[in-house]
C-alpha cells in the first residue's frame, strides 16, 4: 500500500508488528467482516456507541482508518503494522449526510481511560475539536495525563481546516500531531499548522491513502485523518522491535525519536515554512539510527532545520463552535472481564428521558406540586426517573439501583435530592450499559453501592471534621484557618482534579475527599507550621497487602513566605480493590527539599 514510503520495505523486512503490542483505534465502528481483515488479532470494546458496522460514513471512515493499520500482507490493503494486537473502540456515530456526530470530550476521555485500561500501548485518534485556546475539558486532560503515566502514546489529526489553527487532542501536550503531505513531500493545502505543532507534529503521506471500503473492496481517500494511522503503524513497528529486543517499550522515545529525525520540506515559493510542522516523517532517517544502536540514539539526532516555536493546544476537520466541546474526525474536515468499579464525586440530577415521560410526570402531579414534594408523596415514581450525576451540569453518569436494595438506594437518593445544603454526592458502584437522556446525550450506567453513598457541603464537611480535632472553644483564628485549608482541599479535588472516578488513582483520590478526616490531620499540622497545600499526586504504592490494589496520596506543602524552607509531604494509603475504598495505616510525613 505505501511501499513508495522511503524506509517502509526495510522496516518492514524487520518486523510486520509483534502482538504483545496494542494499539487502539478511537474512530467509527469497523467492518470487521471486510476480507482485509481476516487473520488480524481485533477486538471491539463495547463503548457508549454501538460498534456496529453500517454503510453510513462513520463506518468508511473507521473502516478505511483501521485497514491502513490492521490491513493483512496479502489482502487488498497491506496495513502498516499487521501483527500487532488492535482494539476497535468506537466514537463516532453517523449524522446528517455525509458527516458525523461528533463526541464530546468527556466520551473521549471515557473511551481513552477504557483502551488504556485494556493494554493499549498506542492511541489513534483520526479526529479533534478546532480551538481558539488549545484547552480541553478537565476530564480530556485527566485521561491525557493517565497515558503519560502509562506510557501510552496518543497520535492524533492535526486537523483539515487549512489555516494556521489547532485541534484537540493533537495539540494537548505529550501527543503527537500528525498532518497531511502530498507524494512530493509537500503539506497539503487543507492541513492546519498551529503553533503548538511546530514543536509536536510531524507530516506524514495523507493524498489518495488506499483502505477498505465496507462491505468489501477498495477506496482511496485523503486528509489527515488517514495520514495519522501511517504514523500510528509506525510506532507499533517501532514498538514491536523493542520488544523483539528484550527492550522494554517506550513510546515516549519513540515519538521523541520521531520528532527529532523529521526532515524539512523542498521548499516552494509561497509555501510558508511552518505549514512542514516540525518536519516530514522519516523512516530511512529511522532505519539508519536502529543500525547504528537503537532508539534511544535516535532521540539526540537534530536533523530537523525548522525552529521549535512556543507551545499552545488543539486538532481536527469539521469546524465547530467551540463550546460545544465536541471531537469530530479529520476525514470530512471494556472488553469482557472483571466488571468496572467507579467511585465517582458530582452533584445530583434528575431526568426524564423523553418529552412522553416528562409529559405523565407533569400531568400526575397536582398544579403548584414540586417535583419532589411528588416525590414524597409517591416514593415508587422516583424509579422512573433517570437519576443522574453531573459535573458543571454536565451528566456523567446515569445511576440505576438494583437488586434486594434498591428502594433503599431509591430513597437516599431522594433524601440527597431534597436536601437544599447538599453540594455534592459519592456514588460508588459498577459501570455497564448506558442510557439516553432527554438532551439526547448517552450516558454510561453506575449501579451504585449503597453503603458508600453520601451527601455533603464542602462547609459542613470541614466543620464536622474540625468537630473531631482538638481545637481551642469558640471562634479562634487557628480554626478560620484550618477551615478555610480543607475547605481549599475538598474544592482542589472537585475542581482542579474532577474526574470520572474509574481509574485506580482518580478513586483513590475521590475517596480521599469523602474520608477527609485523614486528610486533614496533615492540613491541621501544616496549618500550624505556616505551610500551605501545593500539590496532590497519587501514585501507586511500593507496599500493599496480598490480592490488594494500593495507591499512596500524597499532600505537599509550602511556605508561602520563605521558599527556602522543605516542603512537608504527607501521604496515606488508600486501597481501592473492592467497590468501597478502604484506607490502610496511618499519616505519614516527611520533609522534601
Amino acid at each position: 500500500m505505501l511501499t513508495p514510503l522511503p524506509g517502509l520495505i526495510s522496516l518492514w523486512e524487520k518486523t510486520r508488528g509483534d502482538p504483545r503490542v496494542t494499539l487502539a483505534i478511537l474512530d467509527g465502528p469497523v467492518d470487521l467482516s471486510h476480507p482485509c481483515f481476516n487473520g488480524a488479532q481485533l477486538t471491539s470494546l463495547p463503548t457508549l456507541v454501538s460498534g456496529q458496522a453500517t454503510p453510513g460514513f462513520a463506518t468508511q471512515h473507521g473502516t478505511h482508518v483501521a485497514s491502513v493499520i490492521f490491513g493483512q500482507p496479502e489482502s487488498s490493503v497491506r496495513g502498516i503494522a499487521p501483527r500487532c494486537r488492535g482494539l476497535i473502540v468506537p466514537v463516532f456515530t453517523e449524522g446528517s449526510g455525509e458527516k458525523l456526530a461528533p463526541c464530546s470530550q468527556i466520551d473521549l476521555a471515557r473511551a481513552i481511560t477504557q483502551a488504556v485500561a485494556a493494554g493499549a500501548n498506542v492511541i489513534n485518534i483520526s479526529g479533534g475539536q478546532l480551538t481558539a485556546a488549545g484547552e480541553s475539558d478537565r476530564l480530556l486532560t485527566n485521561a491525557i495525563r493517565f497515558c503519560q503515566e502509562n506510557h501510552v502514546l496518543i497520535v492524533a489529526a492535526a486537523g483539515n481546516d487549512g489555516c494556521e489553527c489547532l485541534h484537540i487532542p493533537a495539540a494537548l501536550a505529550s501527543v503527537l500531531a500528525v498532518g497531511a503531505m502530498d507524494a512530493q513531500g509537500q503539506p497539503l493545502e487543507f492541513s492546519n499548522w498551529g503553533t503548538v505543532y511546530q514543536s509536536q507534529g510531524l507530516l506524514a503521506p495523507g493524498e489518495n491513502i488506499l483502505g477498505a471500503k465496507p462491505g468489501g473492496g477498495t477506496v482511496r481517500r485523503s486528509g489527515t485523518s488517514f495520514a495519522t494511522p501511517i504514523v500510528s503503524g509506525i510506532v507499533a513497528l517501532l514498538l514491536s522491535l523493542q520488544r523483539q529486543r528484550g527492550q522494554s517499550p517506550d513510546p515516549d522515545a519513540i515519538r521523541e525519536a520521531l520528532l527529532q529525525s523529521a526532515v524539512s520540506c523542498q521548499w516552494s515559493e509561497g509555501l510558508e515554512p511552518q505549514r512542514c510542522l516540525m518536519g516530514r516523517l522519516n523512516l530511512s532517517g529511522i532505519d539508519i539510527l536502529l543500525k547504528k544502536g537503537g532508539i534511544q540514539a535516535m532521540s539526540e539526532n537534530k536533523a530537523m532545520d525548522i525552529p521549535a516555536k512556543g507551545i499552545t493546544p488543539l486538532e481536527g476537520v469539521l469546524s465547530l463552535p467551540e463550546e460545544m466541546a465536541t471531537v469530530t474526525p479529520s476525514a470530512c474536515g471494556s472488553g469482557g472481564g472483571k466488571a468496572q468499579l467507579a467511585y465517582a464525586l458530582g452533584e445530583l440530577g434528575t431526568d426524564f428521558g423523553s418529552e412522553a415521560r416528562r409529559d405523565s410526570f407533569t400531568q400526575a402531579m397536582n398544579s403548584g406540586m414540586s417535583l419532589l414534594d411528588y416525590l414524597a408523596a409517591n416514593p415508587w415514581a422516583a424509579q422512573s426517573l433517570i437519576w443522574t450525576l453531573n459535573l458543571d451540569a454536565t451528566p456523567i453518569y446515569a445511576i440505576v439501583p438494583m437488586g434486594p436494595f434498591a428502594n433503599v438506594t431509591y430513597e437516599r437518593l431522594r433524601t440527597f435530592l431534597a436536601d437544599t445544603e447538599v453540594e455534592r454526592v459519592s456514588i460508588p458502584g459498577y459501570v455497564g450499559g448506558s442510557v439516553k437522556l432527554m438532551s439526547g446525550q448517552t450516558v454510561p450506567v453506575i449501579v451504585p453501592e449503597v453503603r458508600g453513598m453520601y451527601s455533603w457541603s464542602v462547609s459542613a464537611l470541614s466543620k464536622a471534621v474540625m468537630g473531631k480535632m482538638s481545637l481551642p472553644a469558640g471562634v479562634t483564628e487557628a480554626q478560620v484557618k484550618v477551615k478555610s485549608r480543607i475547605e481549599d482541599y475538598l474544592n482542589r479535588i472537585y475542581y482542579d482534579y474532577r474526574n470520572l472516578g474509574v481509574t485506580p488513582q482518580e478513586r483513590a483520590l475521590n475517596f480521599s475527599a469523602t474520608n477527609a478526616f485523614q486528610a486533614s490531620v496533615a492540613i491541621l499540622e501544616a496549618t500550624g507550621d505556616a505551610r500551605v497545600l501545593d500539590k496532590i499526586a497519587v501514585e501507586k504504592s511500593p507496599i500493599c497487602r496480598p490480592e490488594s490494589d494500593c495507591y499512596d496520596v500524597k499532600l505537599s506543602f509550602f511556605d508561602p513566605e520563605n521558599h527556602q524552607r522543605s516542603r512537608r509531604v504527607y501521604r496515606f494509603t488508600v486501597d481501592v480493590s473492592e467497590v468501597m475504598p478502604v484506607t490502610i495505616g496511618k499519616v505519614r510525613s516527611w520533609s522534601q527539599a
